[in-house]
């Protein structure tokens, strides 16, 4: 292959990647209700389940990036994927409550590198012209997975039981690790950065794990992260309860709808990069094509609390796949003014404290929206859904004025002194 055609093969890598990390997350969510059965698995211990993935979801989501920005993205995707696939399988092996508990934690860890290793390698092979384009490829992948996690579990487990639906997946995984480590690797082709241009040597910047925490940015980049991913976690976690208790939504129907937001959140992720990219190629700058496409993604998320009050089930939906299809221009424009500002040297760690912050709060909240619904309704969700994004944009052009690499200012190694 020609660089052009191995750097797309491995966005299109990506893509399946982060596909799978979807998919082999919400696996369990289906199978449930025959494990719960055989195994008498009670709601407490389901929760604790799921923290356990949490809780390691959000470790390694820091230290994995770390990780990766140490190893680069080849071989720390590699162990990631790897290490998550093998506990998928796991599940499938499980005879108690116990094992669930460390397999879960298990898959939690090799989960936490999947986006912070994506945009590393993103940013290893593409340049600022074509990276928000290939950003929104590899991480659109997530929002695929999620569609077809539940036909496909449902599929699988009717041919081969539950425990097929985490062995055939995980085994999946297994293949996409041998494929990814027979890719031949070359930081920085020579088609992406030619030769002629000299720029500052970023990839040998190594950046101290406290300068970075000391940096405002990083900051404001986890700050955004703590306020928004509770919003997503509201979407994915209990709009299906939403559509049954309050719209009336029969099962069976709500598994014909809930996948539409989802697709349009995929879509949004490749059309989001694809705009911004496009917009530097007419000659915006990069700090203006990323903002450009987050303010109308921060517009957008505003038709939120429309969705409490409008009366039909269609035109709910339809507001919901808006709303996703808002957050895929945010989240893909998001983490490339990341690797815009922080380069190789830390675009995998910002990457992972964000999503650490993201999985913290979700943790932290999502008993809060319970307690919201039960005693209340959904209405302050919903209005809050479509108020916090309209204020992380004001934050993020308040706080971060000019998205630039820091590395040329702030991190790069001083010269010495001549004599």
């Amino acid at each position: 292959m020609k660089n052009t055609s191995t750097r797309w093969f491995i966005v299109s890598l990506l893509f399946v990647a982060t596909g799978l990390s979807f998919l082999d997350r919400q696996v369990l969510s289906i199978a449930i209700i025959k494990i719960q059965k055989e195994f008498s698995i009670t709601d407490v211990e389901y929760g604790m389940i799921n923290t356990s993935f949490l809780i390691s979801y959000a470790i390694m989501f820091t230290l994995g990036g770390r990780l990766i920005d140490k190893i680069g993205g080849k071989t720390g995707l590699a162990l990631s994927v790897g290490l998550w696939s093998i506990a998928n399988c796991l599940h499938g092996f499980m005879t108690s409550v116990t094992q669930l508990l460390a397999f879960r934690f298990l898959l939690g860890m090799g989960e936490g590198g999947c986006f912070p290793g994506a945009a590393k390698t993103v940013y290893e092979w593409f340049d600022k012209k074509e990276r928000a384009l290939a950003n929104g490829i590899a991480i659109g992948g997530s929002a695929i997975g999620a569609v077809i996690a539940p036909p496909l579990t449902i599929w699988v487990a009717n041919l081969y039981g539950w425990r097929g639906g985490f062995i055939i997946p995980g085994l999946v995984g297994l293949v996409w690790v041998v494929v990814w480590l027979f890719i031949p690797w070359q930081k920085k082709p020579e088609t992406v950065q030619p030769v002629a241009v000299q720029q500052p040597k970023e990839a040998k910047v190594a950046i101290p794990f406290a300068k970075l925490l000391k940096n405002k940015e990083v900051w404001i980049f986890i700050l955004i992260r703590f306020l928004l991913d509770p919003v997503f976690y509201f979407l994915m976690f209990w709009i299906p309860k939403y559509l049954s208790e309050v719209r009336h939504v029969s099962f069976e129907r709500i598994g014909s709808l809930f996948w539409i937001p989802f697709l349009a959140l995929g879509v949004a992720n490749i059309i989001g990069g694809w705009l911004s990219d496009k917009l530097i190629k007419n000659n915006f700058s990069i700090n203006r094509a990323r903002k450009s496409i987050m303010g109308v993604a921060a517009a957008l998320t505003l038709v939120a609390p429309m969705i409490e009050w409008v009366a039909s089930v269609e035109v709910a939906i339809a507001l919901m796949s808006v709303f996703m299809f808002a957050h895929g221009f945010w989240i893909t424009n998001y983490i490339t003014s990341i690797s815009d500002i922080f380069g190789e040297g830390a675009t995998s760690t910002v990457v992972g404290l964000s999503g650490t912050a993201g999985a913290v709060s979700g943790l932290l909240l999502n008993p809060l929206m319970g307690l919201i619904i039960q005693n209340y309704s959904y209405r302050p969700l919903w209005i809050a859904s479509g108020l916090l994004y309209p204020l992380a944009f004001i934050v993020f052009i308040l706080f971060i004025p000019k998205i630039k690499p820091l590395y040329e200012s702030v991190f790069r190694p001083m010269e010495p002194a001549k004599a």
